[in-house]
């Protein structure tokens, strides 16, 4: 993806274009905050879509399941559409009709391949897992042969990408901002609590002691609204 990915009549944001995002950086940054992307395909005709966890790797995204899964089967060279979407507030409004909600979205379409190169596939579980937790990869045991083989990997270039936003107050119509109801922002984020260390592991000293990882990232601050 270039600095500047022009938009392709597919992805172009035509309602309140003024919100849609075609940089690397902004749909890159949405992407790699969330933690479950929505996958959508045609699986025998009918439309699926299912939650699933992915992983970045440039201007590639990965997405993994069981070789018997019939979506990411029906994935392997079909058009897929990928969504990832931030609730960072709602939006409170003076009047019903302008209640809205403060997001980052991105949308990623494109024709998926099934990765059967094994170190790529290999890449691709590691960096899955790294989304999962940065760093957790190279701190657990590695996929053997076994795992790879049960397991579907297919990859989808993010050629064709957008992202929309939303942030700050409600758009009120002038005649309603005398109006006696609140209006305003309430921020919303997703925040991760205390790490719960496996109980098989407490009554094992050496593994009691074991540092719980550093999560940090669904701390992260939202936007501003």
């Amino acid at each position: 993806m270039t600095d500047v990915a022009p938009p392709s009549d597919r992805t172009r944001v035509r309602r309140l274009a003024d919100r849609g995002r075609y940089d690397a950086a902004t749909v890159h940054a949405i992407l790699d905050e969330a933690y479950l992307a929505h996958v959508g395909v045609v699986v025998d005709g009918e439309p699926r879509v299912l939650p699933m966890a992915f992983g970045r790797d440039g201007d590639v995204l990965y997405l993994h399941g069981a070789v018997g899964n019939a979506l990411l089967r029906g994935a392997d060279a079909a058009e897929v559409c990928v969504t990832v979407t931030h609730l960072d507030g709602l939006v409170l409004a003076r009047s019903a009709f302008h209640h809205s909600m403060n997001y980052r979205s991105v949308v990623v379409l494109g024709r998926a391949e099934k990765v059967t190169d094994p170190d790529e596939k290999r890449r691709a579980l590691d960096a899955i897992v790294d989304h999962v937790q940065p760093g957790r990869a190279a701190d657990s045991r590695p996929t053997d042969d076994a795992e790879l083989r049960s397991t579907l990997v297919v990859r989808l270039p993010l050629a064709e990408a957008s992202a929309k936003v939303r942030t700050g107050p409600p758009i009120d119509e002038e005649r309603d901002l005398d109006l006696p109801h609140w209006a305003g922002v309430v921020p919303l984020r997703l925040v991760a609590g205390e790490p719960e260390q496996d109980a098989l592991q407490l009554d094992r000293p050496e593994l009691a002691a074991l540092p719980a990882p550093a999560i940090t990232r669904p701390n992260a601050p939202a936007p501003p609204n």
